[in-house]
Protein backbone atom coordinates (compact mmCIF):
# COMPACT_ATOMS: atom_id res chain seq x y z
CA UNK A 1 0.00 0.00 0.00
CA UNK A 2 1.34 3.43 -0.97
CA UNK A 3 1.46 6.27 1.54
CA UNK A 4 2.04 9.98 1.08
CA UNK A 5 4.14 10.49 4.21
CA UNK A 6 5.62 7.05 4.92
CA UNK A 7 7.65 4.34 3.25
CA UNK A 8 6.53 1.01 4.68
CA UNK A 9 7.95 -2.51 4.52
CA UNK A 10 6.35 -4.84 7.05
CA UNK A 11 6.84 -8.15 5.27
CA UNK A 12 9.02 -10.82 6.84
CA UNK A 13 10.07 -10.84 10.48
CA UNK A 14 11.66 -7.35 10.62
CA UNK A 15 9.50 -4.39 9.54
CA UNK A 16 10.60 -0.87 8.63
CA UNK A 17 8.65 2.39 8.71
CA UNK A 18 10.43 5.44 7.27
CA UNK A 19 8.94 8.88 7.88
CA UNK A 20 9.11 10.45 4.43
CA UNK A 21 8.42 14.18 4.42
CA UNK A 22 12.02 15.34 3.88
CA UNK A 23 10.90 18.74 2.61
CA UNK A 24 9.38 19.33 6.09
CA UNK A 25 12.10 17.40 7.96
CA UNK A 26 9.48 14.66 8.47
CA UNK A 27 7.38 16.89 10.76
CA UNK A 28 4.35 15.15 12.23
CA UNK A 29 0.96 16.32 10.99
CA UNK A 30 -2.54 14.87 11.14
CA UNK A 31 -2.09 13.09 7.81
CA UNK A 32 1.06 11.38 9.06
CA UNK A 33 -0.68 10.23 12.23
CA UNK A 34 -3.55 8.89 10.10
CA UNK A 35 -1.11 6.88 8.02
CA UNK A 36 0.82 5.65 11.06
CA UNK A 37 -2.40 4.33 12.57
CA UNK A 38 -3.25 2.53 9.33
CA UNK A 39 0.18 0.88 9.36
CA UNK A 40 -0.13 -0.03 13.05
CA UNK A 41 -3.44 -1.75 12.26
CA UNK A 42 -1.53 -3.94 9.80
CA UNK A 43 1.43 -4.49 12.12
CA UNK A 44 -0.89 -5.81 14.83
CA UNK A 45 -2.18 -8.46 12.40
CA UNK A 46 1.23 -9.61 11.13
CA UNK A 47 1.97 -12.74 13.18
CA UNK A 48 5.33 -13.28 11.46
CA UNK A 49 6.57 -9.78 12.31
CA UNK A 50 8.98 -9.91 15.25
CA UNK A 51 10.60 -6.45 15.36
CA UNK A 52 9.64 -3.03 13.97
CA UNK A 53 12.19 -0.33 13.07
CA UNK A 54 11.28 3.36 12.70
CA UNK A 55 13.54 5.91 11.02
CA UNK A 56 13.40 9.09 8.94
CA UNK A 57 14.22 10.01 5.35
CA UNK A 58 16.85 12.66 4.65
CA UNK A 59 18.72 14.54 7.37
CA UNK A 60 16.04 14.27 10.05
CA UNK A 61 14.47 11.51 12.08
CA UNK A 62 11.51 13.77 12.84
CA UNK A 63 12.05 17.49 13.46
CA UNK A 64 8.89 17.92 15.53
CA UNK A 65 5.20 18.53 14.98
CA UNK A 66 4.14 20.50 11.91
CA UNK A 67 4.05 24.12 13.10
CA UNK A 68 2.39 25.28 9.91
CA UNK A 69 -0.57 23.00 10.67
CA UNK A 70 -0.70 23.86 14.38
CA UNK A 71 -0.45 27.65 14.14
CA UNK A 72 -4.13 28.41 13.60
CA UNK A 73 -5.64 25.75 15.85
CA UNK A 74 -8.05 26.73 18.58
CA UNK A 75 -7.53 25.56 22.17
CA UNK A 76 -9.96 22.68 21.63
CA UNK A 77 -8.34 21.71 18.32
CA UNK A 78 -4.85 21.83 19.83
CA UNK A 79 -5.90 19.58 22.71
CA UNK A 80 -7.49 17.15 20.25
CA UNK A 81 -4.30 17.11 18.14
CA UNK A 82 -2.19 16.41 21.23
CA UNK A 83 -4.50 13.59 22.30
CA UNK A 84 -4.41 12.07 18.81
CA UNK A 85 -0.62 12.16 18.83
CA UNK A 86 -0.51 10.64 22.33
CA UNK A 87 -2.85 7.81 21.30
CA UNK A 88 -0.71 7.07 18.26
CA UNK A 89 2.53 6.96 20.26
CA UNK A 90 0.84 4.88 22.96
CA UNK A 91 0.00 2.36 20.24
CA UNK A 92 3.66 2.17 19.25
CA UNK A 93 4.72 1.59 22.86
CA UNK A 94 1.94 -0.96 23.36
CA UNK A 95 2.77 -3.13 20.35
CA UNK A 96 3.47 -6.72 21.36
CA UNK A 97 6.76 -6.65 19.44
CA UNK A 98 9.84 -4.52 20.20
CA UNK A 99 10.19 -1.25 18.30
CA UNK A 100 13.63 0.23 17.56
CA UNK A 101 14.13 3.91 16.72
CA UNK A 102 17.01 4.47 14.29
CA UNK A 103 17.65 8.15 15.00
CA UNK A 104 19.42 9.28 11.85
CA UNK A 105 19.28 13.05 12.38
CA UNK A 106 17.19 15.70 14.13
CA UNK A 107 14.77 14.22 16.68
CA UNK A 108 13.07 17.27 18.12
CA UNK A 109 9.76 17.84 19.88
CA UNK A 110 7.30 15.30 18.52
CA UNK A 111 10.17 13.45 16.89
CA UNK A 112 11.89 12.80 20.20
CA UNK A 113 8.52 11.97 21.70
CA UNK A 114 7.97 9.31 19.03
CA UNK A 115 11.49 7.95 19.58
CA UNK A 116 10.80 7.70 23.32
CA UNK A 117 7.70 5.61 22.60
CA UNK A 118 10.03 3.04 21.02
CA UNK A 119 11.71 0.37 23.13
CA UNK A 120 15.31 0.81 21.95
CA UNK A 121 16.92 3.97 20.59
CA UNK A 122 20.10 3.88 18.49
CA UNK A 123 21.48 7.22 17.27
CA UNK A 124 23.74 8.40 14.51
CA UNK A 125 26.71 10.38 15.80
CA UNK A 126 25.30 13.34 13.87
CA UNK A 127 21.87 13.19 15.53
CA UNK A 128 20.54 16.11 17.58
CA UNK A 129 17.76 15.72 20.13
CA UNK A 130 15.61 18.07 22.15
CA UNK A 131 12.23 19.24 23.38
CA UNK A 132 12.27 22.86 22.11
CA UNK A 133 8.59 23.63 22.64
CA UNK A 134 9.27 26.40 25.19
CA UNK A 135 11.06 28.32 22.42
CA UNK A 136 7.61 28.66 20.81
CA UNK A 137 5.80 29.41 24.05
CA UNK A 138 4.44 25.84 24.17
CA UNK A 139 4.96 22.63 26.13
CA UNK A 140 5.29 19.10 24.71
CA UNK A 141 1.99 17.63 23.57
CA UNK A 142 2.77 14.02 22.64
CA UNK A 143 4.13 12.76 25.97
CA UNK A 144 7.52 14.47 26.25
CA UNK A 145 6.92 15.87 29.73
CA UNK A 146 6.08 12.37 30.97
CA UNK A 147 8.31 9.94 29.06
CA UNK A 148 11.51 12.00 29.20
CA UNK A 149 11.79 12.03 33.03
CA UNK A 150 11.06 8.30 33.12
CA UNK A 151 13.89 7.63 30.67
CA UNK A 152 16.54 10.29 31.36
CA UNK A 153 15.82 11.23 34.98
CA UNK A 154 14.20 14.30 36.50
CA UNK A 155 17.13 16.71 36.53
CA UNK A 156 18.30 15.99 32.99
CA UNK A 157 14.77 16.18 31.70
CA UNK A 158 13.87 19.44 33.40
CA UNK A 159 17.01 21.03 31.96
CA UNK A 160 16.08 19.91 28.44
CA UNK A 161 12.42 20.84 28.82
CA UNK A 162 12.92 24.23 30.46
CA UNK A 163 15.77 25.48 28.27
CA UNK A 164 14.60 23.96 25.01
CA UNK A 165 18.25 23.38 24.10
CA UNK A 166 19.28 20.58 21.76
CA UNK A 167 21.76 17.94 22.88
CA UNK A 168 24.06 15.88 20.70
CA UNK A 169 24.14 12.11 20.45
CA UNK A 170 26.94 11.65 22.97
CA UNK A 171 25.09 13.67 25.61
CA UNK A 172 21.94 11.67 24.86
CA UNK A 173 23.99 8.52 25.46
CA UNK A 174 25.38 9.89 28.73
CA UNK A 175 21.92 10.56 30.17
CA UNK A 176 20.47 7.26 28.96
CA UNK A 177 18.19 8.74 26.31
CA UNK A 178 19.75 6.46 23.68
CA UNK A 179 21.40 3.09 24.13
CA UNK A 180 24.16 3.38 21.55
CA UNK A 181 25.74 5.91 19.17
CA UNK A 182 27.26 4.84 15.85
CA UNK A 183 28.62 6.55 12.76
CA UNK A 184 25.91 7.44 10.21
CA UNK A 185 26.89 4.73 7.75
CA UNK A 186 26.67 2.11 10.50
CA UNK A 187 23.26 3.11 11.85
CA UNK A 188 20.97 0.82 9.87
CA UNK A 189 23.41 -2.14 9.90
CA UNK A 190 23.62 -1.87 13.71
CA UNK A 191 19.85 -1.51 14.12
CA UNK A 192 19.27 -4.51 11.86
CA UNK A 193 21.88 -6.50 13.80
CA UNK A 194 19.98 -5.86 17.03
CA UNK A 195 16.65 -6.67 15.38
CA UNK A 196 18.01 -9.95 14.04
CA UNK A 197 19.25 -10.94 17.50
CA UNK A 198 15.77 -10.36 18.93
CA UNK A 199 14.19 -12.52 16.19
CA UNK A 200 16.19 -15.50 17.47
CA UNK A 201 14.80 -15.20 21.01
CA UNK A 202 11.61 -16.77 22.30
CA UNK A 203 8.74 -14.79 20.67
CA UNK A 204 6.32 -15.08 23.57
CA UNK A 205 9.04 -14.32 26.12
CA UNK A 206 10.03 -11.17 24.19
CA UNK A 207 6.41 -10.02 24.00
CA UNK A 208 5.64 -10.73 27.67
CA UNK A 209 8.90 -9.15 28.77
CA UNK A 210 8.16 -5.91 26.90
CA UNK A 211 4.67 -5.78 28.42
CA UNK A 212 5.93 -6.59 31.91
CA UNK A 213 8.60 -3.88 31.86
CA UNK A 214 6.24 -1.16 30.61
CA UNK A 215 3.43 -2.13 32.97
CA UNK A 216 5.81 -2.52 35.90
CA UNK A 217 7.15 1.01 35.37
CA UNK A 218 3.67 2.35 36.04
CA UNK A 219 3.15 0.55 39.32
CA UNK A 220 4.90 -0.26 42.61
CA UNK A 221 7.88 -2.61 42.89
CA UNK A 222 5.77 -5.14 44.79
CA UNK A 223 3.05 -5.15 42.13
CA UNK A 224 5.65 -5.34 39.37
CA UNK A 225 7.32 -8.35 40.98
CA UNK A 226 3.97 -10.10 41.29
CA UNK A 227 3.30 -9.47 37.59
CA UNK A 228 6.76 -10.80 36.70
CA UNK A 229 6.23 -14.01 38.67
CA UNK A 230 2.83 -14.60 37.03
CA UNK A 231 4.26 -14.26 33.53
CA UNK A 232 7.39 -16.24 34.39
CA UNK A 233 5.12 -19.10 35.42
CA UNK A 234 3.04 -18.76 32.26
CA UNK A 235 6.06 -19.69 30.15
CA UNK A 236 6.28 -23.12 31.85
CA UNK A 237 3.05 -24.46 30.38
CA UNK A 238 2.86 -27.86 28.69
CA UNK A 239 4.41 -27.68 25.19
CA UNK A 240 5.34 -24.04 25.83
CA UNK A 241 8.13 -21.97 24.29
CA UNK A 242 9.79 -21.91 27.70
CA UNK A 243 9.87 -25.70 27.90
CA UNK A 244 11.15 -25.84 24.30
CA UNK A 245 13.89 -23.32 25.05
CA UNK A 246 15.12 -25.19 28.12
CA UNK A 247 14.94 -28.56 26.35
CA UNK A 248 16.89 -27.19 23.39
CA UNK A 249 19.55 -25.82 25.74
CA UNK A 250 19.99 -29.19 27.45
CA UNK A 251 20.02 -30.98 24.07
CA UNK A 252 22.54 -28.45 22.70
CA UNK A 253 20.39 -27.46 19.72
CA UNK A 254 18.59 -24.36 18.50
CA UNK A 255 15.01 -24.03 19.77
CA UNK A 256 12.12 -24.46 17.35
CA UNK A 257 9.89 -21.61 18.57
CA UNK A 258 7.30 -21.93 15.84
CA UNK A 259 6.10 -25.33 17.02
CA UNK A 260 5.16 -24.09 20.49
CA UNK A 261 2.89 -21.40 21.89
Amino acid sequence: MDYKNLIVDIEGDIGLITLNRPEALNALNTSTFDELNEVLDQVEQKEQLRVLIVTGAGKAFIAGADIAEMQNKTQAEARSFAEYGQRTLDRIQSLKIPVIAAINGFALGGGLELAMACDIRIASSKAKMGQPEVNLGLIPGFGGSQRLPRIAGLGNSLYMLLTGEMIDAQEALRIGLVWKVVEPENLMPEVNRIAEIITTRGPLAVSLLKQTVHEGMQTTLAQGLKLEAQRFGKLFGEKSQGKEGMTAFLEKRKPNWQSFK
